[in-house]
């Protein structure tokens, strides 16, 4: 009986372990934001991907819809660390150069986090 407790014991501690440390995929951290933000197409195109205004058509984008509204509940927790370089990259060019469309971008997922 005792072994069994350790065995437990062990195997939820590493369950824990590995739950603690799980991050989203880090398959598009090469994903020249820079570059995105500079080209008025392609930022449009995002844009309106992220704000269900246009359909997402790149795989990058469909992938950051779909962890966004956690990401930006969570405050980045499970993101890659050029994941959370790119977000505030992002974040920063919006709050300077297209206000406005980041505070419709803010209203939406906040009321989405709900």
């Amino acid at each position: 009986m005792a072994r069994l407790n350790y065995v437990v014991t062990i195997i939820v501690i590493t369950l824990i372990c590995v739950l603690a440390q799980e991050l989203y995929s880090d398959r598009y951290d090469k994903v020249n934001a820079e570059n995105i933000l500079q080209n008025n197409r392609l930022r449009d195109q995002y844009y309106n991907c992220f704000m269900e205004k246009a359909p997402c058509i790149t795989a990058d984008a469909k992938f950051f819809k779909e962890i966004i509204v956690e990401a930006f509940r969570s405050k980045c927790e499970k993101c890659t660390e050029r994941q959370k370089e790119m977000m505030n990259l992002i974040q920063d060019w919006y709050k300077k150069n297209k206000p406005e469309q980041w505070k419709a971008f803010v209203t939406k997922y906040q009321q989405e986090k709900r």
